[in-house]
């Protein structure tokens, strides 16, 4: 349906600020972003960005359209994935993904492999940094990582998935305050800085102007996430999709205005053999964060 890669192409130029950023994510140049853009705002017969430069950004229609636009994506990819293939699928495939999204992978890859008793799924767990190295390398046919900022990879092909913004997070019986004030009253536990979630952190810092009274320094959310519900300090960490710390008793999450957000994605090599099988599993992984 050429109105839904007109949406996809909607939520990348959203997401990455430019038509030459979203470009390597939905399979185009540039150019033919741009007139994706143009094709859709004479559609709705409103503008949607605001241009300036080679930056693009959403104006108030486009800002207010977003939602909207990744629920009907999302539905669409959820029916496809519901829908019965013509006829089973078979083959092996090998995927990768960052601790917090390994659940949720593994569900959606036994679900497929129900429906399809011929396909062999494989999923490992390990660093984004790793995850990527493999996919690049043949290891894996695709990961879902954490996606950095960096200098474009031609070869690989990248597929949005979901974001989590930065928050703070407190033990449940630290009293109520704006974070920058708790910040400077209890002891912080920092994310590894070396990291790109850790710089994330560092530059939440920086945008609340505080100086936290760092005690200790982990490369794990979950071991800091069990710091923190033992009372032993706050963190600011990315508020995990599939974390249940809102129903955790021993657990209070603090919002930060305007926070940054993690950006967790899809990435295969252009190329991949298997880029069917894959697409057949993410489906179904996107599905299941709709429920």
């Amino acid at each position: 349906m050429s109105s839904i890669r007109l949406l996809r192409t909607f939520i990348a130029v959203a997401s990455e600020g430019s038509f030459a950023a979203a470009a390597p994510r939905v399979a185009l140049t540039q150019a033919a972003v741009g007139l994706q853009m143009r094709t859709l705002e004479a559609e709705l017969r409103r503008p949607l960005f605001e241009r300036q430069g080679k930056a693009v950004a959403l104006n108030d229609a486009g800002r207010e359209l977003l939602p909207a636009v990744r629920k009907l994506v999302a539905m669409y990819d959820q029916l496809l994935a519901s829908s019965p293939a013509a006829e089973p699928m078979a083959g092996t495939v090998h995927l990768g993904a960052v601790v917090s999204a390994v659940r949720p992978l593994i569900q959606a890859t036994l679900a497929l492999k129900a429906r399809h008793p011929g396909l062999e799924l494989h999923v490992s767990a390990a660093k984004s940094i790793d995850l990527l190295a493999d996919v690049e390398s043949g290891a894996l046919d695709a990961a879902i990582v954490v996606r950095e900022p960096g200098p474009a990879r031609p070869a690989l092909a990248w597929t949005a998935l979901y974001t989590e913004p930065m928050v703070l997070l407190a033990g449940r019986s630290i009293e109520h305050a704006a974070p920058r004030a708790l910040l400077q009253r209890h002891p912080f536990i920092r994310f590894d800085r070396s990291q790109h979630t850790g710089q994330l952190v560092e530059r939440t810092l920086r945008k609340l102007r505080a100086r936290p009274q760092e005690f200790l320094e982990l490369n794990a959310i979950e071991s800091i996430v069990e710091l923190v519900r033992s009372g032993l300090g706050l963190a600011i960490l990315p508020h995990l999709r599939d974390s249940r710390w809102q129903a955790d008793a021993r657990l209070r999450i603090v919002e930060i205005a305007q926070a940054e957000a993690r950006q967790i994605a899809l990435v295969q090599t252009r190329d991949s053999p298997h880029a069917a099988l894959v697409g057949a599993v993410i489906r179904e992984f996107q599905g299941r964060l709709q429920n």
